[in-house]
């Protein structure tokens, strides 16, 4: 799994499920090979820099599989409960399977070197000390590249001299393991289902339920494709466009721009169909408008279609409700896809700016007079969020800027202003959520 997340660029949590499957491999066995693909993942950043204490060569020139299984050793010694013996025994034996027993000597000095200290102990070593260099200090303790750091600082709003608190408390949710939230298509199923075999309730989304233990996809409702799996706030992003007033005179057609892989479609889709209306599903690229189609079955009001959100295949002003869930860069669900912190860069953010500039632009065109618009990102980042809607918006004269913390405030005890006041962002370590952003925009009427 390491080797093909490093050289391969597979992602993680596509690539774990299917080889637990491949390779047999369940109850304490699957829990523990999960343990070892996210963990060592998540904290790639810490133990590089431990590792590059303990070891006399540059950790790039190591062959690829010696780097994957020292990194691996190095998160069963400082991490798990596994013993130190049996974690560098190991780490031994594989390196001999896997490259042969050249490495064997070096992987096996270099851990028991590890194996000598604690993680508090190492950070003391291997990174910067808070007091004189506190982002650096974050970075290493906490996994993270140092510009994601100074990045959640200024979505956060925080004093980048101050004492980071905030940001040092959203860098600590990143390395939690995510529970799985369960989200009912209204009108196909409800939480009941879910709570009748163990769930709980979710906090913040009627239709949501947090799963304990176990697969979901054993979950009759998931298998017959009445719920899915689906982030809670990604659920109250959709549930949020569907509390707004619908223009007069509804077209009872509503749109996801960018639907896939298809949560937010499914669900929309069943709200649709509870409000009369119909969802066309717009895709661009063909494998994952299948996983959109796979997503909404056969038994909801929607409509898949292959269309370029920037060269939109229907009129101006078609439809009610938009959401525009635009490309990104993931920042928001670290969590689930740990290995996304070390492929993206500040110039891979300011690559995405241009397309999600022009997606909300088209977007807000597809929304006919009095129609509203949802504009969302599965990340922080200022430049991916309040940077976008800050360059577009000046130019639309006709667009409104709803007030989305109000709108979700309908929810008890649900708080989500961002620092503008205007616009929503969760966060893992607020909301136990992704770091989802939502804007809610109105087109005006015609006078």
């Amino acid at each position: 799994m390491l080797c093909a997340v490093a050289e391969r660029d597979a992602y993680s949590n596509l690539l774990l499920p299917a080889t637990l499957t491949q390779r047999g491999l369940t109850g304490r066995d699957a829990a523990l090979a999960t343990e070892l693909t996210y963990g060592t993942l998540r904290g790639i950043g810490t133990y590089d820099a431990v590792l590059a204490v303990c070891s006399d060569r540059d950790l790039a020139t190591l062959e690829p599989a010696v780097r994957e299984i020292l990194r691996l050793g190095t998160h069963q010694l400082l991490a798990t409960r596994v013993a130190p013996h049996a974690a560098v025994a190991t780490s031994v034996d594989l390196v001999r399977d896997v490259v042969g027993p050249r490495p064997a000597g070096f992987v096996n000095a270099v851990l028991r070197r590890v194996a000598t200290r604690d993680l508090d102990a190492w950070l003391e070593i291997a990174a910067p000390s808070r007091a004189d260099d506190l982002a650096g200090h974050l970075a290493i303790r906490y996994s993270h590249p140092r510009w994601i750091v100074a990045a959640l600082q200024e979505a956060l709003g925080e004093d980048p001299d101050g004492d980071l608190a905030e940001t040092e408390a959203a860098l600590a949710a990143d390395g939690e393991r995510p529970r799985v939230t369960l989200c009912a298509v209204p009108g196909l199923t409800g939480v009941a289902e879910f709570t009748a075999v163990g769930a709980a309730p979710a906090r913040w989304s009627e239709f949501g339920a947090y799963l304990g233990e176990g697969d979901p996809a054993r979950i009759p409702a998931v298998a017959q494709r009445r719920a899915g799996v689906q982030d809670e706030a990604s659920q109250l992003a959709a549930i949020a466009l569907t509390r707004l007033d619908a223009p007069d005179g509804s077209s009872g057609r509503w749109l996801d721009l960018c639907a896939g892989p298809g949560g937010k479609a499914r669900l929309l889709a069943g709200l649709a169909a509870q409000a009369g209306a119909r969802l066309v599903a717009a895709e661009l690229r063909p494998h994952r408008a299948r996983l959109v189609q796979s997503a909404v079955g056969g038994a909801l009001p929607v409509g898949v279609v292959l269309a370029d959100g920037q060269r939109p295949a229907w009129r101006s002003g078609a439809f009610d409700r938009v959401i525009a869930d635009v490309p990104c860069s993931g920042l928001g669900a670290l969590r689930r896809r740990p290995e996304a912190r070390w492929r993206r860069s500040p110039d891979s953010i300011a690559g995405l700016g241009d397309l999600q500039r022009r997606l909300l632009a088209t977007a807000l065109d597809a929304a006919r007079p009095g129609g509203v618009v949802a504009y969302v990102t599965c990340s922080p980042h200022v430049a991916e969020t309040r940077d976008v809607l800050a360059d577009v918006l000046p130019y639309r004269s006709d667009i409104e800027v709803l007030d989305a913390p109000a709108v979700l405030a309908e929810v008890p005890g649900l708080a989500c202003p961002d620092p503008d006041g205007r616009y929503a962002q969760f966060w893992p370590h607020r909301h136990g959520t992704d770091a989802i952003f939502l804007a809610l925009l109105r087109r005006a009427a015609r006078s």
